[in-house]
């Protein structure tokens, strides 16, 4: 090429590749929404979420063996119970929310550690590893070692 055609060329946008990411990731983002709903919030936002549910099923909780007494009594009973709950809950969540997400984070890898270690001992068991006489008995303790 001579410095003639060089020059004449158009010159790229240097932001083009970045905007065109943006598009498809909007997009995907857009089709998986549409395909699969909103994405779950933080472990704060779940954990508010749980305590709105519970609260909510407590309180349209009734039993019918009880008296309109007896009933009055307990409504007003579990209503002041989730609304302690909540007091309590509620500083928590909002001066701590990253830890919420570190402790979902931490139980995910001890679920997945766990899952591991049964899946191992399963295996060893349908090859005919480690098994003792007959084999593994019903009530047999998992060693996690």
């Amino acid at each position: 090429m001579s410095d003639a055609t060089e020059r004449e060329a158009p010159e790229a946008d240097a932001d083009a590749w970045e905007q065109a990411c943006a598009e498809d990731l909007a997009a995907e983002q857009a089709r998986r929404r549409a395909q699969y709903g909103p994405p779950p919030g933080s472990a704060a936002e779940e954990l508010r979420k749980l305590v709105d549910a519970v609260s909510e099923k407590l309180s349209g909780l009734q039993a019918p063996l009880l008296g309109a007494v007896a009933q009055g009594a307990v409504e007003q009973t579990l209503k002041q119970v989730v609304r302690e709950a909540k007091a309590v809950v509620e500083p928590v969540i909002e001066r701590n929310p990253d830890v919420f997400d570190h402790l979902a984070a931490a139980g995910s890898e001890l679920l997945a550690a766990y899952r591991s270690a049964v899946e191992g001992q399963e295996s060893r068991w349908t090859r005919g590893e480690d098994r003792k006489d007959d084999g593994p008995s019903a009530g047999e303790h998992i060693d996690l070692d």
